[in-house]
């Protein structure tokens, strides 16, 4: 028989036993981590910054080359502000008066007879002319004076045209000469029983060195020139070139004649009208030659 001794040996054994068996089933021997202490987090990535704003669009990889803008068209009617629309209202109130049976239409050399007043009123006073001719004037611009009024209420006998010689800072030498067809084309329309005297472009110079006395002539002139020739059709239309007479002997543009190789001399318009009369005579109808007869 065991002693009492025995006993409680046997007793804290067993319970010291019961207790780690229950301690390696509920994993109660591990390090835990403290509860107040939460599990790291992986670092968040570094955010990439914005570009910064900028008031210039972006730039494209290949530049691309910037189309200019097409040439004025000759034949599409555009009028000019400012003293240019001034000066068509006055050649609509002189229209309105009629009596016009000579019509110089152009630009600034047509407008130039101005300067040379005596000739004008000796050669044209007596064949009721009119002077409508501007500065600067280009083709399309004619076109628009016609389309809007210049001869709607007169009936001459004769238009003198004259025109060009602005448009080749911008047209090639075809569309100067279809802007000139085309204004052949609104007078016919305009004044069926009207002629016209189409004067061939005036010489001008190749360059404007005022340093030297004579410069050679644009030969872009004479090209223009050629196709012009061909509107002569010996009815309504009559071509007549008399650029020669404002060269000098060796054929250059001078500025005996021409100042500035472009403009002509109060004298330039005597030989205008000297070397245009036996032309114009015929096609107003007129006896002898005699200006008004």
């Amino acid at each position: 028989m065991r002693s009492a001794s025995h006993l409680r040996l046997g007793w804290l054994v067993a319970g010291w036993l019961a207790a780690t068996a229950t301690a390696t089933s509920t994993g109660q021997d591990r390090p835990q981590p403290p509860a107040d202490k939460p599990a790291e987090a992986s670092p968040a990535p570094t955010p990439t910054p914005a570009p910064a704003p900028t008031d210039k669009p972006a730039e494209a990889a290949t530049a691309k080359r910037e189309v200019p803008p097409p040439a004025p068209s000759a034949t599409a009617p555009v009028p000019r502000p400012g003293a240019w629309m001034r000066q068509h209202e006055a050649f609509l109130e002189r229209a309105r008066k009629g009596n016009i049976d000579l019509l110089f239409l152009g630009d600034s050399i047509t407008a130039g007879w101005t300067n040379a007043r005596d000739v004008w009123t000796r050669s044209y006073g007596p064949r009721q002319a009119a002077n409508f001719g501007i500065g600067g004037d280009r083709t399309q611009h004619i076109l628009w004076r016609l389309d809007n009024g210049e001869v709607d209420s007169i009936h001459p006998k004769v238009v003198v045209l004259m025109i060009g010689t602005n448009n080749l800072g911008s047209n090639t030498e075809a569309e100067v000469a279809e802007g000139v067809r085309a204004i052949l084309d609104r007078l016919h329309a305009k004044l069926p029983e009207t002629k016209v005297l189409l004067l061939g472009v005036f010489p001008r110079g190749s360059n404007r060195d005022k340093t030297v006395p004579a410069v050679p002539a644009d030969p872009r002139i004479a090209r223009i020139n050629v196709r012009l020739a061909a509107f002569d059709d010996a009815k309504t239309v009559k071509y007549l070139d008399i650029g020669v007479a404002f060269l000098d002997d060796a054929g250059k543009v001078s500025r005996t004649n021409m100042p500035d190789f472009l403009h002509l001399t109060p004298a330039s318009y005597q030989t205008w009208a000297e070397a245009m009369e036996p032309t114009l005579w015929k096609l107003l109808d007129e006896k002898n030659g005699t200006p008004g007869s």
